[in-house]
């Protein structure tokens, strides 16, 4: 299965664009925001489009964001940048890095949640873990998120050519638990949490494979977030039903990976990602209006950690029937509706 994040022209379910990388005088300016909730939705805000996430996080009556993505400008870089461009470094003061947005966002009492890889950079050797083969040189990036910005959640969007990448799956790891004992010692908190593609029945192998090297290399994943869309397998689906199958199957395949650990525990360490209206892949796979409501109730039920959507700037009704587009659903809806259809599920 072809799983994931594609889109048409520069960005597509989850497409690889973005970097960060400058750490320094910024990197001591910014202060810790409040703690993530125990149940946030935090959709996807496409930061190669030029728009302010602070402003349409505002309109849309979002809270937090998760802000994609972070690449190197080229293979074998040890630097991130915001969308792969070198004029968008991990920077709090730089006008093209996003600090002062994410700034607002924060002093509204939200955050942000910036992501690494998706379909672009996992593609081309730009995803960081993949491009750097230093593995301290990979957990500075991931450190500089949290001091510069003041971010306590990185996300990485591990697809295509990356999910099989067996040494930057080792590296990425390794850095994890680098960033972690970090933390640990710093009195900080971050968290990590893994995007990944998904069957309707749960993980592929390459995914768990990738799960069971976390465990290995004593990183702690702290969510797994299912992709529950672009399942190219030809089939007509029914999206809110899949993704409730996709989580069941992914929770049994954590309790395979962490036997200690109570099923109730093992919900909350599940993330689930729709795209509104009609994916990439086309009709067959539309996430409807009612599916929105049904997946919201299903998500409070089972206590998952985090609701998303790919992405922020589809959630309109202009472009009725056209599938996998950037900047609207494909289907007749209301602006910001799935936004609003999410919101509550954000709690402690």
């Amino acid at each position: 299965m072809l799983s994931c994040i594609t889109v048409t022209g520069l960005s597509a379910g989850l497409v690889a664009l973005g970097g960060g990388g400058a750490f320094g005088a910024d990197a001591a300016a910014s202060r810790p925001a409040a703690p993530m909730p125990a149940h946030v939705a935090a959709p996807y805000f496409e930061a190669w489009t030029g728009e302010s996430p602070a402003a349409l996080a505002a309109a849309s009556g979002n809270k937090y964001l998760t802000m994609a993505f972070l690449q190197t400008d080229a293979a074998g870089s040890c630097t991130a940048y915001w969308n792969g461009d070198t004029s968008q470094p991990i920077s709090r003061s730089a006008s093209s890095s996003f600090g002062k947005d994410i700034a607002a966002i924060q002093a509204r009492g939200g955050n942000v949640i910036p992501s690494f890889g998706g379909y672009g950079a996992d593609t081309t050797g730009t995803e960081l873990a993949d491009s750097c083969t230093s593995v301290d040189a990979i957990a500075k990036v991931y450190e500089s998120l949290v001091t510069t910005y003041g971010v306590e959640r990185i996300d990485l969007d591990v697809e295509a050519d990356s999910i099989n990448n067996t040494a930057g799956i080792d590296r990425r790891n390794k850095a994890i638990a680098e960033v972690q004992r970090w933390a640990e010692r710093t009195g900080r908190r971050v968290q990590f949490s893994y995007t990944l593609p998904t069957t309707a029945t749960g993980l592929a192998p390459n995914g768990v494979a990738l799960l069971q090297n976390a465990v290995d290399n004593h990183a702690r994943v702290d969510v797994v977030n299912i992709m529950t869309f672009d399942y190219w397998d030809g089939a007509t689906h029914d999206m809110a039903a899949d993704t409730q199958t996709a989580a069941a199957g992914l929770v049994g395949q954590l309790a395979a990976l962490h036997p200690h650990k109570s099923r109730a525990q093992l919900w909350h360490t599940v993330g689930v990602t729709e795209m509104p209206g009609i994916d990439d892949f086309g009709p067959q796979e539309t996430f409807t209006t009612d599916d929105a409501a049904k997946v919201e109730k299903w998500a409070e039920g089972k206590g998952i950690d985090t609701l998303s959507f790919w992405a922020l700037q589809r959630d309109n009704g202009g472009c009725v029937g056209t599938a996998g587009a950037n900047s609207c659903s494909g289907i007749a809806q209301d602006t910001w509706f799935f936004s609003h259809a999410f919101e509550r599920f954000t709690h402690r």
